[in-house]
């Protein structure tokens, strides 16, 4: 038996982390279990530093057993194991760990900025993209840029430090980070293969930084580091709107290189007034969403010299996985009905555009991207534009001024939703020139799935690179209008995400955002990171379905990867939400209508706060207008808590903390009472055709027994009455075919294979390649709609945790329980668990179904078969037959 994919705090191999003990895991081949392992720890010299000898255990991963590590500490571990049999396995391959800057005090480097004055602007101001194409180019090549394109729009600063290495190094690292976007350069050669750098974060409260290990660039003579840093989300275009200087309006740059010799001497070159700057390199203008606009003929002077520039927030290692370039799509052009080159890539994509050709100097190419095409077959934009008075953003436009002869450009600071590429230019273009670049956080894919229903395994791959499109650092609702990090959408899609990627790393610094937020009342936020949330929708922070993305992501966290470290990391935080929903509980807001409850249940009903309820049902069953977010909705708020105070409930109890326990679960059981005399009340009867104010009191367990069977039935009804097809909105979406199956699993598929709108099926069969936002598409919000926008396919989870059957319940354990069903004639789907491969497929045979049920290495099942019969099973590949319940009644 030996030990593999060993990994440090839920990463391979980390450079620059600041997890002084971090945990170590790996996954066990080539046996059935583990009886014991050995963890051996060295310092950079190869001389031990711990052992942890040989330990009876089946565990595979350990608490750090040594002493924590130091800043720019590196050791390498190893492991082996002995199997049942008590034979011991080879070493594995050793596995590096290095830690960062830890403390304030390692940093010599001092902020710098450009040198040159930014007013205040106007609050919120807007730039366009088109208004600076005049005004774009300076007078002269040479000229040193000092004033903006337009108010609050300045082009990417460039600045240089030469400096000379002495001797062969032994190691060099380069520590950097920007309150902007960088792009860092040793001899003109790209630092590391990050891009967008350096992510995310509110930067007034957090700052990332990164650790390049740059030795292999630094051989002795002379070098030159450059960066150029942008706006990015500091100061660009977030939201909607595009509204600018969110976190602040001078851009800043933070680096130091370290140089070490084999002696134990460090040179540092760390970012100061001595290095070069100027604002007048190719890149005049670089927005996230609008764009860039490039001339390749120019080149940065140098001419002037940094500012001193200050933040007060000291970096943090983003801990986190990078964000990086992955497919590549190269089609050839086509001519669209408005003469125009069409390059379309046959796959929705958030990225990058790469261009390859040759061109005299100054002839132009004028690109834009977008999601669809409109009527006539030409380029439109207008599904995920914001415009008004002339005003419209995102633009996804790139402006490029050639160079003689040979000429490459790709983006580099701006990222764009689409899948068609419009190209306006005097140059030749031809297949080859122009390449669609995925750009997404490194987030190895874990999951698979396929079936018999084609439009079904086409939206499972939808959802697959909707999710890719929505993971820029953050989880974002759409790579285009918004890129908000809406808590709503990524607390229904986590049980998804977890099957189909390695998102731990991903959603615990997208948490650290979330709580960066958190008021003193304990409120959370709807959006996280903040800028660009438009002023208007703040009083509905706190939002229920929203804000509780920072208690059910951790315990859904918590219960599928057995990993309850993260409760612990961010309790207080989930306390004081708890407490700030618990606050709510039997008063009223200025909107409140009356709710004849009276007596006990009225002390939990939930009558205040605004929110956004159920959310983008089908207009047809609920036509949604701005007065569905000024009032309360005491059946969804009340739903929620009792929910959420439930789960917290589970989480007080496994950390020990018993009277938070009986707290939440006081109030959780209040608020269920209270939603059952609710449910009693005419305008909340659950005699109703609205499939969402059904399918949620049943997920949730709200109702006493004679309500829960009569809306059992009534849900049944309300799908039959609207042809078979989805009613529900955001929140409902993901929780129905379960309610469904629980009683009535023909039910639960008829459901899922519906064709017609709306339902899941209905996307591919009109050609979608990503999730759309609304079940009509561009036909909903009068046009306005992301065709990406991973929310709707949090349904996969249920094709890997009931359709296959694929359920984790702690460490080294899986149910799996598939439910075949419907007119599928077979399924499979499978992941990559943190402990190995585990896969359920079934196919359909002459009486009934043949099941292959896969389990890794150390690790058991229970395998529970629709006929009701229950097997124990270790690592390996089982298979097993089952006669359908009709074949057996006959």
């Amino acid at each position: 038996m030996r030990a593999t994919n060993l990994t440090v705090a839920c990463l391979t191999n980390p450079l620059g982390i600041d997890v002084r003990c971090p945990e170590l895991a790996w996954i066990d081949e080539d046996g059935l279990s583990q009886s014991a392992y050995q963890v051996e720890c060295k310092d950079g010299a190869g001389a031990t530093l711990w052992d942890t000898g040989k330990v009876a255990s089946a565990s595979m991963r350990i608490a750090w057993p040594g002493a924590a590590l130091a800043s720019r500490e590196r050791v390498t571990w190893r492991v082996r194991l002995w199997d049942d049999g008590d034979a011991c396995g080879p070493w594995s391959e050793f596995a590096s760990i290095e830690e960062g800057l830890l403390s304030a005090d390692d940093w010599c480097a001092r902020w710098i900025s450009g040198n040159y004055d930014v007013p205040t602007p106007r609050a919120g101001a807007l730039g366009n993209f088109r208004q600076m194409v005049a005004a774009m180019r300076p007078a002269s090549p040479d000229q040193v840029v000092t004033e903006p394109i337009l108010e609050g729009r300045y082009p990417v600063d460039c600045f240089c430090r030469a400096f000379v290495v002495g001797k062969a190094p032994v190691r060099a690292r380069l520590y950097i980070t920007a309150c902007g976007l960088y792009e860092a350069r040793i001899d003109g050669e790209k630092v590391g293969d990050l891009c967008m750098a350096p992510g995310h974060t509110d930067y007034r409260k957090r700052v990332q930084y990164q650790t390049y290990d740059v030795t292999a660039a630094l051989a002795t003579g002379a070098h030159e580091l450059t960066v150029q840093l942008a706006d990015g989300w500091y100061r660009g275009s977030c939201g909607a709107w595009g509204l600018l200087n969110q976190y602040g309006t001078q851009t800043k740059l933070l680096a130091q290189l370290e140089v070490t010799y084999a002696d134990g001497h460090v040179d540092c070159v760390a970012t100061d007034t001595d290095w070069q700057w100027s604002g007048d390199g190719p890149i005049l203008f670089a927005d996230n969403k609008d764009g860039e606009m490039v001339d390749a003929t120019r080149a940065p002077s140098y001419a002037g010299h940094a500012r001193d520039a200050r933040h007060d927030v000291a970096p943090t290692a983003s801990n986190n996985v990078p964000i990086t370039m992955h497919e590549r799509f190269s089609p050839a052009p086509a001519l669209a009905p408005n003469g125009r080159l069409l390059f379309d890539l046959g796959q929705n994509i958030a990225g990058w555009v790469e261009l390859d050709f040759d061109a005299h100097e100054s002839q132009h190419v004028l690109l834009r991207c977008g999601e669809m095409l409109d009527a006539d077959g030409n380029l439109t934009l207008k599904n995920i534009q914001c415009s008004r008075e002339g005003f419209a953003t995102p633009l996804q436009q790139v402006e490029y001024v050639c160079r003689e002869g040979h000429n490459h450009y790709r983006t580099t600071f701006c990222v764009f939703g689409f899948r068609y590429v419009e190209v306006e230019t005097n140059v030749q273009l031809g297949e080859g020139s122009l390449t669609a670049i995925a750009l997404y956080s490194d987030m190895r894919q874990t999951g698979s799935f396929e079936c018999s229903n084609e439009l079904l395994n086409r939206f499972f791959e939808s959802t697959v690179w909707s999710t890719k499109g929505n993971s820029l650092d953050v989880p974002t609702d759409c790579p285009t209008r918004e890129r908000h990090g809406w808590s709503g959408d990524a607390q229904i899609f986590f049980e998804t995400l977890s099957y189909l990627f390695d998102c731990r790393s991903f959603e615990r610094k997208w948490l650290h955002d979330l709580f960066d937020w958190q008021k003193r009342d304990g409120r959370l936020p709807q959006v996280a990171p903040a800028g660009g949330v438009d002023s208007y929708m703040r009083f509905l922070d706190g939002s229920v379905g929203w804000a509780d993305a920072g208690i059910l992501i951790p315990y859904r966290y918590w219960r599928h990867y057995g990993d309850a470290s993260v409760l612990a990391e961010l309790y207080d935080g989930m306390r004081r939400y708890a407490e700030f929903m618990i606050r709510r509980c039997g008063r009223r807001g200025p909107f409140s209508k009356r709710v004849g409850i009276h007596g006990e249940a009225k002390k939990y009903l939930v009558n205040m706060g605004q929110c956004y309820g159920e959310w983008a049902e089908p207009a047809d069953v609920h036509k949604m207008d701005w007065k569905d977010t000024v009032a309360p909705h005491p059946e969804v708020a009340t739903a929620y808590t009792d929910y959420v105070l439930g789960c917290m409930a589970q989480i007080a109890r496994e950390l020990g903390h018993e009277e938070d326990e009986a707290r939440y679960r006081q109030y959780s059981e209040g608020c269920r009472l209270a939603y059952q005399e609710l449910s009693r009340l005419p305008e909340f009867s659950l005699d109703t055709d609205r499939q969402a104010r059904l399918v949620r009191p049943l997920a949730f367990g709200l109702l006493d027994p004679q309500q829960t069977a009569y809306a059992r039935k009534r849900l049944v009804k309300a799908c039959e009455s609207y042809g078979w097809r989805l009613g529900t909105g955001f929140l409902s979406t993901p929780l129905i075919l379960d309610v469904l199956a629980k009683y009535d699993l023909d039910a639960a598929y008829r459901l899922l294979e519906n064709e017609e709108m709306p339902g899941w099926l209905f996307m591919p069969k009109m050609g979608a390649t990503t999730v759309w936002e609304s079940w009509e598409g561009t036909q909903a919000q009068g046009g306005i709609a992301s065709l990406n926008h991973y929310s709707k396919g949090a349904v996969c989870a249920w094709l890997f945790r009931v359709m296959c059957g694929i359920a984790p319940d702690g460490e080294r354990h899986v149910t799996v329980a598939p439910r075949p069903g419907g007119r599928f004639a077979y399924a499979k789907a499978g992941y990559e668990s943190p402990c190995g491969f585990v896969g359920c497929g079934w196919q359909r045979v002459e009486d009934g179904w043949r099941f292959a049920v896969e389990v890794p290495a150390n690790c058991a099942a229970t395998v529970v078969l629709p006929d009701g019969s229950t097997r124990e099973v270790g690592a390996g590949v089982h298979e097993f037959e089952c006669v359908a319940r009709a074949a057996r009644e006959g």
